[in-house]
Parts: C-alpha cells; sequence; structure tokens
C-alpha cells in the first residue's frame, strides 16, 4: 500500500520534519511526500491563493502528520493546515517532539492519535490510520 502524507511544520523548526522524513524513507513503507519544505515553496502571490495552494497538497493525502511542537500554537498556518486537514476528514497524526511536555491544544483536540517522537511509532500509526 501507498501512501500519500502531508507533515505539516515550521520552516523554522524544519529539523523535527527532516527527522520524520528520514525515517519514513528508512522505513520499509511506500509513501509520497506532499508537503511543502523551504526548499520547494508553493507559488502563492497572496494569502488566498496560499490557502487555495495548501488545500490542494492536503486533498490527495491518505493522512496528515503534525509535528506538535509548541511552535504549532502560535502559527496561523499550521493551524489553518489543521483546520482543512479536519474540514476534509483526513487523518490526524500527532507527533510529540523529544523531550517536550506540553502538546498544543490546536494539535492534541484535533489529532486522531498523537504518538511519541520515534520511528516505529510514527511508521505504526500512518500503518494503522492512514488507510
Amino acid at each position: 500500500m501507498s501512501y500519500n502524507l502531508f507533515i505539516s511544520h515550521a520552516w523554522k523548526y524544519d529539523e523535527h520534519y527532516k527527522k520524520i522524513v528520514g525515517w519514513l524513507n528508512d522505513s520499509k513503507i511506500d509513501w509520497k511526500n506532499y508537503s511543502v519544505p523551504e526548499h520547494d515553496p508553493l507559488d502563492a502571490k497572496n494569502t488566498t491563493k496560499l490557502k487555495q495552494s495548501l488545500t490542494s497538497q492536503i486533498r490527495p493525502t491518505s493522512c496528515v502528520i503534525i509535528l506538535a511542537g509548541m511552535y504549532g500554537a502560535y502559527s496561523d498556518w499550521i493551524e489553518y493546515e489543521i483546520n482543512e486537514s479536519v474540514r476534509m476528514g483526513k487523518k490526524i497524526i500527532g507527533v510529540e517532539p523529544w523531550g517536550q511536555e506540553k502538546i498544543p491544544k490546536i494539535v492534541s483536540d484535533n489529532a486522531t492519535v498523537m504518538v511519541g517522537w520515534n520511528s516505529s511509532s510514527v511508521v505504526n500509526a500512518i500503518k494503522t490510520q492512514c488507510k
């Protein structure tokens, strides 16, 4: 089975995003990345266009992975991605970064499942939630 995934993240904290991508690439699952990494931004000239583009990126996904760093509590874009995922009925996997004691309420309130910061937890959540 192939999984189409969108990994919501803040560009300022892209080391978490890169770690998740590395885990997925090292795993035995077949997956396609619909995320918007800093090195490949969307071509959006304004807020409305960016929202439309993000929605288009999320639409074909099997699941959305939300990195539950506290920066997510202050990011309008991560909030938009969560709200769009919920609106489209996407399963949300919340991933709690290593050593973090708090999780943004928007993530915990909307995640289908929360997992710890390790590759097997993330991969197992994808296999069970993203069908």
